[in-house]
């Protein structure tokens, strides 16, 4: 047996062993009490929005496609939702100060403002997470009406 097919035959066998080795999934079942949208009024139309644009990486519950279930993918995919998290977690949003709730609404503004989120990775298998210059626009009103909210707490 020559060299390469014994590499493709080993590359082969550690493709397929890796596909018992899963991440844990980021999903939830139930908002939990610290969710913004449970502390924090918006329209249906902007928390729809932010929920479809958003939730999948900065919550605790994500809605996994078809490919997370393949590896080296899923690690992949685990690791974007765990460091998204890390900036920005919308489900644990009420239990942040209130000038690290500040400032992470304006990070949101300038993310959406400078297209820079959604990613462009993300809304290209995500088409529906493509935010109209309108939907922006509505998610940095709002965004700007909680900030005008929080300010007044900032110590």
């Amino acid at each position: 047996m020559s060299i390469t097919k014994k590499i493709l035959i080993a590359l082969l066998a550690v493709l397929i062993f890796i596909q018992f080795i899963k991440p844990v999934k980021n999903q939830s079942d139930a908002v939990t009490p610290n969710d913004i949208f449970a502390n924090f009024q918006a329209t249906d139309s902007t928390k729809q929005l932010i929920q479809t644009a958003c939730y999948d990486c900065h919550s605790n519950n994500t809605v996994y496609p078809w490919y997370a279930e393949i590896q080296p993918m899923a690690w992949w995919l685990a690791d974007h939702v765990k460091e998204g998290k890390s900036e920005l977690n919308f489900s644990e949003f009420a239990s942040y100060k209130p000038k690290k709730a500040d400032h992470k609404l304006e990070e949101v503004i300038e993310m959406i403002q400078e297209g820079e989120m959604p990613l462009k990775s993300y809304t290209l298998i995500h088409g529906n997470a493509k935010l109209s210059d309108g939907q922006k626009k509505a998610i940095i009103t709002w965004a700007e009406g909680l900030r005008s909210q929080i300010q007044p707490n900032i110590k």
